[in-house]
């Protein structure tokens, strides 16, 4: 290949500027190997660092979201051993010792670090905390987890009404609740469940549908007294519990895999098996969309790895169709439908996202962003109250677009360049390291710049 497909042009202001021109007959091919799944391993450290003993994490995603919890918790007396992919060891205080920060803590960027951290904050009794974030984090609603944890006698203040960070944290003894929430939230239910390790009696949380399940698996693998209930999507964890360090392996975050899967569907003549992929039933609402779409992906070498399954994905360019995308399975692939959305650009015919309109408070508004930013570049994207109406066929042209900042964004549009004519320049792209720092040079791998 004479020219490079993607450069990545550094700002003044440390902001990069990724740029994409490719040619007419490119495929992509190769093996790929996805960071580690974010949500096991911001779990992964906080129930670590909460437990009796040593926790032994591999595959930890290093991105900048993980950091920001390890740095929460060592802030408040955990040790946590230098983070990397091959060996993160934990020493973990005992649950109910966490000890008062010199500062404020800083979640950066990370809506699960915040929320779920939360709830063990507020059944800390006798224990003073502040929170804060960076400037998106603090635009985000966290009423939905300091609600149901009031309701347990949680003292927490915070900017309007309560509801924004910085927060500050009054630790008490808690008490049990039956929640009953009314979205399918994993961050919700998790942040209840961990203030129900140290609170007396047995705390439930009902959803009206069934939101990813690391929290439950993984507590239940740490020690902790919880039991699911399938036919009303509750969970019970029985308190005061005490939890144990345990080795954890951290599988290829499906959120992740998402931009490749994408990638070869829709760009000719091309292959790619993304290795080590979770496989979370609760996750692969994805999976299931694609299928809809008539994407061909197979699942090979499937496994169980530390209680989680796993599975290498293949997935080969094919002619996709438009679909409609609502209801229970959106809780299931929520991050996924800003890449979702590209896909639909290239079905024939119209799909209809519905009943998502959670992404209006992820880290931008994901449904105006990516209708916004798609249209810049020929799309027809209409914004709905909770989804989008996409019409699939049309052509993309080369346009200067911008992640927000955000990284799903960031490396949403990077996929939909590879099949628009010209140049295509993304500002602010280095928002992908939230998620997956080596992004740009696993894209340039795969569409064969050397």
């Amino acid at each position: 290949m004479s020219a490079s497909v993607i450069t990545v042009e550094k700002r003044e202001n440390a902001s990069q500027n990724l740029i994409i021109e490719p040619p007419g007959s490119l495929s992509l091919q190769g093996r790929i190997r996805v960071p580690g799944d974010k949500s096991i391993s911001h779990r992964a450290l906080m129930l670590g660092a909460i437990a009796e003993g040593e926790t032994q994490i591999s595959g930890l995603l290093l991105g900048e979201d993980p950091c920001s919890t390890a740095s929460c918790f060592q802030a408040m007396g955990a040790e946590i051993s230098e983070l990397n992919t091959e060996l993160v060891r934990v020493k973990g205080i005992g649950l109910g010792n966490l000890q008062e920060p010199v500062d404020v803590l800083n979640a950066g960027n990370s809506g699960t670090t915040i929320r779920l951290m939360l709830g063990l904050l507020a059944s800390h009794a006798g224990r003073f905390f502040t929170v804060t974030g960076d400037s998106s984090l603090r635009s985000r609603p966290m009423s939905r987890v300091i609600k149901p944890l009031q309701q347990m006698g949680a003292d927490i203040w915070g900017r309007k009404g309560n509801t924004l960070a910085p927060l500050a944290v009054q630790g008490k003894s808690l008490k049990p609740i039956h929640y009953n929430s009314p979205i399918a939230s994993a961050q919700v239910k998790s942040c209840i469940l961990l203030a129900g390790l140290t609170t007396e009696g047995k705390t439930t949380v009902t959803e009206p549908s069934l939101s990813r399940d690391h929290s439950e698996r993984m507590l239940r693998a740490f020690g902790a007294d919880l039991v699911t209930d399938p036919e009303t999507n509750s969970v019970i964890i029985t308190g005061p519990t005490q939890l144990y360090g345990q080795t954890v392996i951290v599988p290829g975050d499906i959120s992740s895999a998402a931009f490749w899967l994408v990638a070869g569907a829709i760009v000719p003549d091309s292959e790619l098996v993304i290795e080590n992929v979770g496989v979370n039933p609760t996750r692969t609402g994805i999976l299931e969309a694609l299928a809809m779409m008539g994407a061909n992906i197979q699942q090979e070498n499937q496994r169980e790895v530390a209680g989680e399954p796993v599975a290498d994905l293949r997935v080969r360019s094919s002619r996709l169709q438009s679909c409609t995308i609502s209801g229970d399975i959106i809780p299931r692939l929520i991050d996924e439908i800003p890449i979702l959305a590209v896909a639909a650009v290239f079905a024939e015919g119209t799909t209809i996202i519905r009943d998502a309109a959670e992404l209006r408070v992820k880290e931008s508004d994901r449904i105006a962003v990516t209708a916004q930013q798609l249209n810049k570049m020929g799309a027809k994207v209409t914004e709905l109250p909770d989804g989008m109406e996409i019409t699939g066929g049309t052509f993309l042209s080369g346009a200067e677009v911008d992640s927000h900042t955000d990284h799903r964004i960031a490396m949403s549009l990077a996929i939909a360049s590879l099949k628009a004519s010209g140049q295509t320049i993304i500002q602010r792209a280095e928002a992908a390291a939230v998620s997956y720092p080596e992004f740009f040079t696993t894209l340039q791998q795969v569409c064969g710049d050397r």
